[in-house]
């Protein structure tokens, strides 16, 4: 499949950056950050996205949703990227909506999917425990009593865990910490009894979570898939979210690369543009080459988790490759700009802040360049 753009995505490319540049540039993260808003994002704009069809991307639409697929996701994720709009779509829209297809029953979908799709519900993931990304490492425990289920245990980093309605955890109903067997996912209504949620804001000014659960009971009804296997289906799941992750870091990439070319033919000194210089324009010539790669990636990486079967490999590839590249990009944007780089009134530093928060959501380049090798035969 060619690494590019059909009409259709095009037009939704078109319309999504119109859409945020318009109704959610980098001002309103701002002035969430400054307003201290409890709720880290501005519903009226969510409203606004689903109606859009945004938060459906990933639902087909026997279940209300658009069905544009990753490639759909992925592209929204971008437009995201370069004007920081903070919203729910990743946490329900692209991650929930997608472990709910690849985990639950078609009575959960019924129930779950239209209520995702039309934002009439906020859903998340509660997955890690620890600093670091590591599934596996789940010691959260259910015990079955019964017909219902026993949840003890905390997660950490759940985003927009403050104001979900419906939370998806990852619980151990058997085996070892570090062992991928006996694994489940079980749904918690928000207000659910001993149900304990922090919020925290992190350095991205965005809004995360971290959620104990003090012998939380819930229903046989609210298990996810068979018990004890949910792994393959929440890794699954998680890939098709790593590479909507991997656009947003790339739409952050472009858009620090964009300004900073834009202030080389502005900033003058020895009355000449600094972009003029040699030196500057190799590490600019650097990073758009390494922007360019990373989005032929991730795109790749769209289009084969579109297409189905086992998507680790580009997704692990995405992954880590949008997390240097943003890194990279962030970076060069702060030097190329001098003084004024560093300070608050300047806008890249909200960008920075958000590329190493996601660099780090759903694993790092040091976790996705291991499972890379793996998947490689190494």
């Amino acid at each position: 499949m060619a690494l590019v753009l059909n009409e259709e995505q095009q037009l939704l490319k078109e319309s999504a950056e119109g859409f945020f540049t318009e109704k959610a540039p980098v001002s309103q993260l701002r002035k969430l950050r400054d307003d201290a808003d409890e709720t880290g994002f501005s519903t009226e704009l969510w409203t606004e996205m689903s109606e859009m069809g945004f938060a459906g991307l990933l639902i087909d639409e026997d279940h209300g949703g658009t069905a544009f697929g990753c490639v759909g996701a992925g592209i929204v994720a971008e437009a995201l990227g370069k004007t920081l709009s903070a919203s729910p779509y990743l946490a329900s829209g692209v991650v929930a909506a997608s472990v709910v297809k690849a985990a639950a029953s078609e009575a959960q979908k019924n129930e779950l999917l239209p209520a995702i799709a039309a934002g009439e519900i906020i859903a998340t993931l509660a997955v890690d425990e620890g600093s670091r990304h590591a599934p596996e490492g789940t010691a959260l425990k259910a015990e079955k009593s019964g017909d219902a289920y026993k949840l003890s245990g905390m997660k950490t980093f759940v985003p927009e865990g403050h104001v979900a309605d419906k939370i998806i955890v990852l619980a151990r109903t058997g085996g070892e910490a570090g062992s991928t067997e006996g694994l489940s996912l079980f749904i918690v209504d928000r207000g659910a009894s001993g149900l304990i949620v922090d919020r925290t804001i992190s350095v991205d000014s965005r809004n995360w979570a971290k959620i104990t659960f003090e012998g939380v009971t819930v229903g046989a009804n609210a298990l996810l898939g068979a018990e004890g296997k949910s792994f393959e289906a929440l890794d699954s799941a998680l890939d098709r979210a790593r590479i909507v992750v991997a656009a947003e870091l790339l739409g952050i990439a472009q858009h620090c690369f964009n300004e900073t070319v834009e202030y080389l033919k502005e900033r003058k000194q020895f009355g000449v543009p600094i972009g003029s210089f040699q030196a500057l324009q190799h590490r600019a010539a650097q990073l758009f080459g390494e922007i360019e790669v990373t989005r032929s990636a991730i795109l790749k990486a769209l289009q084969v988790a579109d297409a189905g079967g086992n998507v680790a490999w580009f997704a692990s590839l995405a992954k880590a490759k949008a997390s240097k590249t943003a890194e990279l990009a962030t970076n060069e944007a702060i030097q190329m700009h001098g003084g004024i780089g560093m300070t608050d009134e300047f806008d890249m530093g909200f960008y920075i802040k958000r590329a190493r928060v996601l660099q780090h959501l759903y694993g790092d380049f040091n976790y996705h360049a291991d499972r890379f090798a793996r998947c490689s035969g190494y």
